[in-house]
């Protein structure tokens, strides 16, 4: 995804995270965060991942971008009960793992009680009701049986806009901005 440049990160950056010190909640192999890395100046990531493997892979990934310890770290940690201080971030975003959420309303919670008062959050991921000429097009590109399997289970279990709206409604983050877009749906916002 990231060679086609299927990417969350300019959606990221346009939600107007472009510098400061971020969270990524569920980098998985990294490709996101390290994009947005790359793109960015004066910024810095920490990664929060709950799989120590996914972990082992992002660092092997950021190896290969070249970014050392000071603009970069990855933590293992479960985003239902994040282990970071109050306000510890100007931003967090997430790219792909929203339909992997166990308790949603509870991680937007954790997310604005991490986040500095200003700070940003765009979550981005796939929408269940994709059209259907888009899941053709996913289906296609994906090889193996397998991961094309867990991309329709992915697509399955995520969410459409007005779900979203009704989680956000009771949360932290009710003045969130619910978009969808071709590919998908994205939550952005500034904390008050």
């Amino acid at each position: 995804m990231r060679d086609r440049g299927w990417l969350e990160t300019d959606v990221i950056i346009k939600s107007g995270i472009s510098r400061g010190h971020a969270l990524e909640i569920g980098p998985g192999p990294g490709y996101i965060g390290l994009e947005w890395l790359k793109k960015t100046v004066d910024s810095s990531l920490t990664g929060m991942e709950i799989s120590s493997n996914m972990i082992e892979i992002a660092k092997k990934n950021a190896g290969e971008y070249g970014f050392d310890a000071q603009r970069l770290k990855y933590v293992e940690g479960n985003a239902m009960k994040m282990p970071f201080e109050d306000g510890s971030f100007d931003a967090a975003f997430s790219g792909g793992s929203l339909h992997e959420w166990e308790d949603p309303q509870r991680i937007f919670s954790e997310i604005h009680r991490v986040l500095k008062p200003g700070g940003r959050y765009c979550i981005c991921d796939l929408r269940r009701n994709l059209p259907f000429f888009i899941r053709w097009f996913f289906s296609l590109s994906v090889k193996s049986s397998p991961l094309r399997h867990g991309l329709h289970t992915s697509i399955q279990a995520a969410y459409i806009r007005t779900e979203m709206e009704e989680i956000l409604a009771t949360s932290p983050l009710a003045g969130a901005r619910v978009k969808t877009d071709l590919f998908g749906i994205s939550v952005t916002g500034i904390k008050d």
